[in-house]
């Protein structure tokens, strides 16, 4: 077999080229689970806001790649011990971190596979590509699991400032257009270092710091939890709900067959063989869409009604109100439309129904970000400097909402 054939680049709008480190990444790069990836938008539902977000998983994927290979070309300089073994597992647990993913990102999570996160999904896909590697993605599992007795290449997959952030930030900045997200990822990355086998970042970086807490603080408000993305979000899951209830009760539903397993079959964490993963793999975004061309047309008013709000963007509104207040307001609205859609009490929460969003730019308690001093000591962010905002940053904001049609409102 030709090997050189296998180290190939990619041309990356926000990096330019992107090169295939190993015949392995290659290789599972090549892997119809990886491919899929193509198939799985990279924010679901926000082009109904931001109309340039329609990148993949695919890209974002080869992206933390990129930078990860530049976070080790850094470390390594700085004369951090990096054996190849250990490089080559980095580069595979940041290439799969987000290969569990289902369609339309973490609707699914919500509705058809509850109690199953996506991470436990790519931690099981992991596995099955390692026997089918002959192990050689052991090592890179360990990683991905926080296990290693190096705690740096955990903090590198996934922490504050890891690969996967420093990547989804810019590149979903790039696509929105929303410019408060454009971090430097190259100059904070330039400004790592590693004591202790820890991660730190050179008292010189602090600024690149704040800008990309700040950044990710924006891009969450601004973007990921944008009001009309979190209504999207909770009407597809409201679907994907109510499409499982008629399909359990033998209603039936145009769907894939690989839908259709997962509408009828409970799925849990502990039964999540390989034979349901082999279906979960061939769940992509065309299956929901497909799905809800063909419900806009049902007899069962919720499932219909939903399915062509969805594809017609004629959204449910959103309002926020007070944690005090939130009860009897909800109570009141579902009073109203219950009446005006003449829907019964187990249909009316599919359009009307209320939620809490939060976020917190910094969590300084379970992943403090340690800073390098000129002197060689290491302290907490929080400690480096009293110019910084971290405390604004360290605040966890949230905000309680109800949805319902706009015409009461």
């Amino acid at each position: 077999m030709n090997t050189k054939n296998k180290l190939k680049i990619f041309n990356d709008p926000i990096y330019g080229f992107i090169t295939i480190p190993s015949t392995l990444i290659f290789d599972l790069i090549a892997h119809p689970y990886f491919q899929r990836l193509r198939r799985i938008t990279q924010m679901g539902l926000s082009y109904l806001v931001y109309p340039g977000a329609h990148h993949t998983r695919f890209h974002h994927a080869l992206g933390s790649l990129h930078l990860m290979q530049k976070a080790v070309r850094i470390l390594k300089f700085k004369g951090t011990l990096i054996s190849k073994e250990e490089e080559n597992a980095l580069y595979v647990a940041i290439l799969l971190h987000d290969i569990g993913h289902g369609p339309f990102s973490h609707a699914i999570e919500h509705s058809l596979l509850e109690g199953v996160s996506h991470e436990f999904i790519s931690l099981r896909f992991m596995e099955i590509l390692n026997d089918e590697f002959n192990g050689q993605l052991s090592l890179a599992i360990t990683m991905f699991k926080g296990d290693y007795k190096r705690p740096f290449f955990g903090q590198l997959i996934s922490g504050q400032l890891d690969m996967d952030r420093s990547d989804y930030l810019k590149r979903d900045s790039f696509y929105t257009g929303v410019s408060e997200g454009n971090i430097n990822s190259e100059r904070l990355i330039s400004m790592m270092n590693v004591v202790s086998d820890e991660l730190v970042i050179e008292e010189k970086g602090i600024y690149s710091i704040e800008k990309f807490l700040s950044a990710r603080r924006l891009m969450y408000w601004q973007v990921y939890l944008h009001k009309t993305g979190v209504v999207a979000e909770n009407m597809i899951i409201n679907v994907l709900k109510r499409a499982k209830m008629l399909s359990q009760s033998n209603s039936p539903l145009f769907v894939s067959p690989e839908l259709d397993f997962f509408l009828k079959t409970e799925i849990y964490p502990s039964k999540l063989t390989k034979a349901i993963l082999e279906n979960f793999s061939e769940l992509d975004d065309n299956d929901l869409v497909s799905a809800l061309k063909s419900w806009k047309n049902h007899p069962d008013f919720v499932l219909s009604n939903l399915s062509k709000r969805l594809l017609d963007r004629q959204l449910l509104k959103i309002e926020f109100y007070s944690k005090h207040d939130i009860k009897s307001a909800l109570e009141k609205i579902k009073k109203k439309f219950k009446i005006h859609l003449n829907l019964d009490d187990t249909e009316i929460p599919f359009f009307v129904f209320d939620g809490v969003i939060s976020n917190i730019g910094y969590d300084s308690e379970k992943h403090p970000i340690s800073i390098l001093h000129k002197n060689g000591k290491t302290s907490n962010l929080n400690q480096s400097s009293e110019l910084l905002n971290v405390k604004g940053l360290t605040k966890k904001v949230t905000q309680y909402y109800i949805c319902s049609p706009k015409v009461m409102l």
